[in-house]
């Protein structure tokens, strides 16, 4: 099917969010100039035709649009018999715009389109290189977090080894303190208890 101007009209593309490319009202823009050319050419192909076609069967021709009146009066000047000639290089030159508007906008399209892809994978690769650099950081930090609290626990474990160490040398040096003065009192009271009571002064 062939392309029409109103298939370019209407054509929708897809908007791509978060990625780079031509901003889409100049895009719009410019399609609709390459329509208005288009529509021109399409109606000068239309009316050398039907001015050949009136010219090839002796009959009057149909008025000419202004966009084509320069084309017509040129076509009107050469004699009959040389008509189809003069009319088909007209035409062509017609075709060849109307080929080359078309594949102008497929470039646009197709250089577009490729800019989006390769902007996509730039994305993709710039996600997965944070994505890496993230997932490697988190590691190193919980790798310091755990020596960090690998050293504080033994460091407390030594604190606790110390303590302990310190109540049971406590304990027995409060014992010894305690029997040995219980030793005293005894040694006292049997000292007391043996001697004559003249003795103590009374």
């Amino acid at each position: 099917m062939p392309l029409t101007p109103e298939d370019v009209v209407t054509k929708q593309f897809q908007h791509v969010r978060f990625k780079e490319g031509f901003d889409p009202d100049e895009v719009d823009d410019f399609l609709d100039e390459i329509v208005v050319e288009w529509r021109k050419v399409i109606a000068e192909n239309e009316e050398l035709k039907a001015k050949l076609a009136a010219y090839e069967s002796g009959a009057e021709a149909p008025e000419a649009s202004p966009a084509a009146a320069e084309v017509v009066e040129e076509a009107a000047a050469e004699p009959i018999a040389e008509v189809p000639q003069a009319a088909a290089p007209a035409v062509a030159p017609s075709v060849a715009t109307s080929a080359s508007i078309i594949d102008l906008a497929q470039r646009l399209h197709d250089e577009h389109v490729a800019e989006g892809l390769a902007k996509r994978d730039e994305l993709v690769a710039e996600g997965q290189a944070t994505a890496t650099r993230l997932v490697s950081e988190a590691e190193e930090t919980t790798r310091e977090i755990t020596e960090r609290f690998d050293q504080e626990r033994t460091v407390l474990e030594s604190r606790i080894s110390e303590l302990r160490q310190f109540e049971r040398d406590y304990r027995a040096q409060l014992r010894s303190y305690i029997e040995g003065k219980l030793r005293d009192l005894e040694t006292t009271a049997a000292t007391s208890g043996s001697s004559p009571v003249s003795a103590i002064g009374l």
